[in-house]
């Protein structure tokens, strides 16, 4: 595998270290560690609103704001809102990658999360169908685009900036420590719904313990905006980040010079994408519909998955300094087209067999999802690296997971788990042929 990925056999290509290696003029070093911990609150914190409604989507959704429809088809219904802040993602990079360009970062950030703190208590406010009717639909739909604009505008280029003052043989590592968010956060969600779902009765959860994860993710990201802005908009890092050349591009200029880059970038990291609802929502909604067990003991296994998850990608980091970032990156998505043959027999099996497809889930996903961000994206000339990281994450998002759980749920309960085995191997498949053009590419140049 390394000779396939990685040129010259060493742990990353030779391009990728003459873009990191290379100090910005005048620039004094900030400590990687300090940038670490704002990488990781900033992070976990948008992971928890994000599984919080994903959660929602499978255990609230259906019953609340489409109880004229059958379980299925309200499922469905649910996952279309859920898919919206997807869509909505790369309009809002756009549009807050204008308003820092205008005013500042931290007015771009505190905006940002300003908004989603605003949309996620909208939604914990919300009435249900029985009080609102079809007003009710269009304002959980509208909170959900304004959750994916402001997911889009929280980018607050610090892992970029990490990136570039990580020690030489240490960019597995820290390249995993954002990617941490995504477990913790999930542990999180999904450990406060177990509770509250295990300890309310049914009709008290429905009717206003399901709200309360919306209020703890509002509070949750109060205290980690302050955490952030202590962070960039202090003179060290305001002068760090600008000495980076780490600054905000237009989109459309973007999209002109380095098109190529970002779509490579997001299909390098697509196997992940697949990965990520498809043993995270996805397992949710498909043992809750056929009651093959609790919803109880599935959000229990998927708190332990979660841990699993977290353990991956610690590990990814020392694979990754070890063998190197894409080929850590290409072996993981070739073991997750392997995996894709077994889910409809897991899926489809006893309690014991579906546990084995959420913890297997989960560290192949920590181990790919760890390494994920950046292994292309280091193609970015440095000036066009703040923004063109923003994109690739947004097109990978959309491509590879806004509808995974709508695409896998629908044509399973059509045509049966095979499904999943189709969405996870087109995954990757377009993972490794991204790298092996990568390769080819560099390889020209």
């Amino acid at each position: 595998m390394s000779s396939t990925f990685d040129q010259h056999g060493s742990p990353d290509t030779a391009r990728q270290d003459a873009l990191q290696d290379r100090p910005a003029p005048g620039h004094s070093q900030v400590a990687p560690g300090e940038i670490a911990v704002g990488v990781v609150i900033g992070r976990a914190s948008e992971y928890f609103d994000f599984f919080v409604f994903g959660i929602a989507s499978v255990l609230v959704f259906p019953s609340v704001f489409f109880p004229f429809r059958d379980r299925l088809h309200g499922l469905l219904l649910s996952f279309v809102v859920f898919a919206l802040a997807f869509v909505a993602r790369p309009f809002g990079t756009a549009l807050f990658m204008t308003i820092q360009r205008r005013w500042s970062r931290g007015t771009k950030l505190t905006a940002a999360l300003f908004l989603l703190g605003s949309a996620t208590v909208g939604m914990a406010f919300l009435p249900g169908f029985d009080t609102l009717g079809w007003r009710a639909i269009a304002l959980l739909a509208f909170f959900r685009l304004l959750q994916g604009v402001a997911f889009g505008g929280s980018w607050d280029g610090l892992p970029s900036l990490l990136a570039l003052n990580t020690p030489k043989g240490r960019r597995g590592w820290y390249a995993m420590l954002g990617q941490l968010g995504a477990p913790i956060g999930f542990m999180l969600a999904s450990g406060l719904f177990l509770f509250l779902h295990s300890q309310l009765s049914s009709e008290d959860f429905l009717s206003w313990g399901w709200r309360y994860p919306f209020f703890v993710a509002f509070a949750i990201n109060v205290v980690a905006l302050f955490a952030r802005l202590r962070l960039v908009v202090t003179e060290e890092y305001t002068q760090a980040l600008e000495e980076s050349a780490l600054e905000p591009i237009g989109i459309f200029e973007m999209l002109r010079k380095q098109d190529y880059n970002i779509f490579l970038g997001a299909f390098a990291a697509l196997a992940s994408y697949a990965l990520f609802h498809l043993v995270t929502v996805f397992p949710l909604s498909w043992i809750s519909l056929g009651s093959t067990q609790s919803v109880n003991q599935v959000l229990l296994i998927q708190v332990v998955g979660a841990g699993v998850g977290i353990l991956g990608t610690i590990a990814s980091g020392f694979v990754a300094d070890r063998i190197g970032r894409r080929t850590t990156l290409g072996t993981l998505a070739a073991l997750i087209g392997l995996f894709s043959f077994f889910a409809p027999w897991l899926l489809g099996g006893s309690r014991a067999a579906q546990d084995a497809f959420i913890l297997i889930g989960f560290a192949l996903l920590g181990l790919s999802y760890g390494q994920s961000a950046g292994t292309v994206t280091s193609n970015f000339p440095i000036r066009f690296r703040y923004t063109g990281a923003a994109l690739t994450a947004d097109v990978a998002w959309l491509i590879g997971a806004a509808f995974a759980p709508l695409v896998a749920l629908g044509l399973s309960s059509k045509f049966g788990l095979g499904a999943v085995t189709v969405y996870l191997l087109s995954g990757a498949i377009c993972t490794l042929g991204a790298l092996r053009l990568n390769r080819a590419l560099e390889a020209r140049d």
